[in-house]
């Protein structure tokens, strides 16, 4: 039992960093339950390890008595005398109890209990290794899955990615070495301190940028905010503290390097790099573009924006899903409502009903005629010199006689 005691406190100490100590009172823990049973309820027993030598001794303290009641808790003062000569009565007398088969309870009852207190001593180290690295980016190994959490080694230690830590668009197989993002350090957890990974967190996304773009990281260039659907699409806002250096132009890179090496990290991921503004009616037009913004009005108070767009980008404003107005909204804090811009069409209307009319009195034909015309590109009386009357005709419904009446009419106009 000594030469395995010390083997076991020699590959914890050195393989798994963990005190010897700490390997000690977790043991002499563990033997004194073990030896309760054993011994019995002797009064104050203690287990006392030599972490050297390996020697395992139990002791414990006896009151001594004139006539002995209670064997576990009492001593006669005749035998204390003979182990203090000084004992009286009273006294407390420290004794060795050590039984004869201690090495055959330690190795059956007391392993167990020791390496489960060894495995708890392990992760206090952890949460002292880790517990200032909250906001790093780590590399690991994808090792084993518990239910839906990814298990990674992280070399002395393990780390859990939970399912919401998880980016929907990733497999993720064992064997796998990914980077990771320290969510957190739970010390409070059931299962012990615990190193909280993600993949999916918009930091982890920031803390790329800030290893990739030297700019980033020595705060020539601030992320000045970020918004992020794991798996699917980024927006990163940028600012530059030094007019001279272009934030963005910094960020993508010479040929789209620094941002496609982001990119293949988060798995071909879309990140779009915009150009941060300080109005927020100017940061809502770099965030949409290349979408044309018609008209904006912002409500500081309720961190709200209406504008509008064209019909023709209004799906795109709003993006698959609701997609890229979720993450303008996030990006630029603000409650973005979209909408059609109705100017436009009532304009175009109104371009449209007088030249329906203008088309009906020239060339003497009712105004739904005239409507069916123009809605096939017939606007002006000019055109009618490039067209045939059986093309006019085909627009009107096969009325031959007056199609043939408009292009005179239309030719006479123009002459």
């Amino acid at each position: 039992m000594i030469s395995e005691l010390k083997a076991l406190f020699d590959y914890y100490e050195k393989e798994k960093g963990i005190d010897r100590v700490k390997m000690v009172e977790a043991l002499s823990q563990a033997l004194l339950a073990a030896s309760k049973r054993s011994i019995g309820p002797a009064r104050e027993l203690r287990i006392d390890i030599d972490p050297e030598k390996g020697t395992i001794k139990a002791w414990a303290k006896l009151v001594a008595v004139e006539k002995v009641t209670n064997p576990f808790e009492e001593i006669a003062i005749g035998t204390a005398k003979r182990l203090k000569k000084d004992a009286v009565l009273g006294d407390e007398i420290e004794l060795e109890v050590t039984p004869k088969n201690m090495g055959r309870i330690a190795a059956q009852t007391a392993k167990q209990t020791m390496l489960q207190r060894l495995r708890m001593a392990e992760k206090e180290n952890l949460y002292d290794e880790f517990k200032d690295r909250t906001g790093d980016v780590v590399s690991g190994v994808v090792r084993r899955f518990d239910k839906n959490d990814v298990i990674v080694d992280l070399g002395k230690f393990e780390g859990v990615m939970t399912s919401k830590e998880r980016v929907a668009t990733e497999d993720y197989n064992a064997g796998d070495r990914m980077r990771f993002y320290v969510k957190a350090v739970e010390k409070d957890s059931s299962r012990g301190p615990e190193i909280i990974l993600s993949r999916a967190h918009p930091n982890f996304v920031r803390r790329l940028f800030e290893f990739e773009v030297s700019e980033i990281a020595d705060r020539t260039v601030e992320i000045a905010s970020i918004a992020r659907e794991a798996g699917y699409r980024t927006k990163v806002a940028v600012n530059s503290s030094d007019d001279k250096v272009d934030p963005v132009g910094a960020c993508v890179g010479l040929r789209g390097a620094r941002v496609k090496n982001i990119v293949r990290e988060l798995n071909n991921e879309k990140v779009d790099i915009i150009r941060y503004k300080t109005d927020p009616a100017e940061f809502i037009r770099e965030a949409l573009r290349p979408i044309k913004v018609i008209t904006i009005r912002v409500d500081p108070a309720k961190k709200e924006a209406r504008l509008t767009v064209s019909e023709e980008d209004l799906s795109k404003a709003i993006g698959r899903r609701g997609q890229n107005a979720r993450l303008t909204s996030r990006l630029v804090a603000m409650d973005l409502i979209i909408e059609k811009d109705e100017h436009a069409a009532e304009v175009f209307e109104g371009q449209m009903g007088s030249a329906v009319h203008a088309l009906a009195a020239i060339l003497g034909i009712d105004e739904a005629t005239a409507r069916t015309l123009t809605g096939a590109g017939l606007v002006d009386v000019r055109v009618f010199d490039d067209v045939s009357a059986e093309d006019v005709a085909e627009i009107i419904g096969g009325d031959m006689e007056l199609a043939t009446q408009i292009i005179e009419r239309a030719k006479a106009h123009v002459g």
